[in-house]
């Protein structure tokens, strides 16, 4: 049996007259149900986080992925270090979510499901730079919202936490943010698919 106590945290707390703000806890539950429901096994997708810290999930349903080499974030954020690329890709993309492959330095944007055939001429153009847009017949590797690793420790992380179900980065918002890597990238001399040297 509960308290009272315990009831009244778990409720959405009014702020003002008829506007109910919902706790983070309650918002990444839901987000994690949100990203969950695309597996065919919700229960088992689960179960792979509790376990392997990572859920393959499909794409092109609720939602797709924008892959983009980690050089081409570096360069456009002026920086190697991983907890400031995170804090500019926050920022650049309005709070999108973004999960890090740090294996193998890639970022995967998380797009509508739609995107990869709405935006099919410029995924193509896309490909010179490395970057991919994955969607029907593609799956991704998805941390939990709420780890058990801290998050540089983990093979595969959120660089931007999904915020609450279905909020995911604007397609234009994304293609600009491409285009200003690959601009800066350019003017370095430097290749999209390799690692990026900052001159300390």
């Amino acid at each position: 049996m509960t308290s009272d106590n315990s009831q009244r945290a778990r409720r959405p707390i009014e702020s003002a007259p008829g506007v109910l703000v919902h706790p983070t806890a309650d918002r990444q539950l839901a987000a994690e149900h949100w990203l969950l429901s695309t597996h065919p096994r919700p229960r088992q997708a689960r179960a792979d986080w509790d376990q392997h810290g990572v859920a393959l999930l499909p794409l092109g349903t609720l939602f797709s992925a924008v892959r983009i080499p980690g050089a081409l974030i570096q360069a456009v954020a002026d920086t190697t270090d991983a907890d400031e690329v995170d804090a500019f890709l926050k920022e650049a993309l309005a709070d999108g979510p973004v999960i890090c492959n740090a294996r193998h330095l890639r970022y995967y944007a998380l797009v509508p499901g739609s995107m990869p055939l709405t935006w099919r001429q410029a995924a193509d153009d896309w490909r010179v730079q490395d970057v991919d847009c994955l969607g029907r017949g593609c799956y991704l590797g998805v941390p939990p919202l709420n780890p058990s690793k801290a998050r540089h420790e983990a093979d595969s992380y959120w660089s931007v936490p999904m915020p609450s179900p279905a909020m995911l980065c604007r397609p234009l918002t994304v293609a600009r943010l491409i285009a200003a890597g690959a601009y800066q990238l350019l003017a370095e001399g430097a290749e999209p698919g390799k690692p990026r040297i900052v001159e300390p």
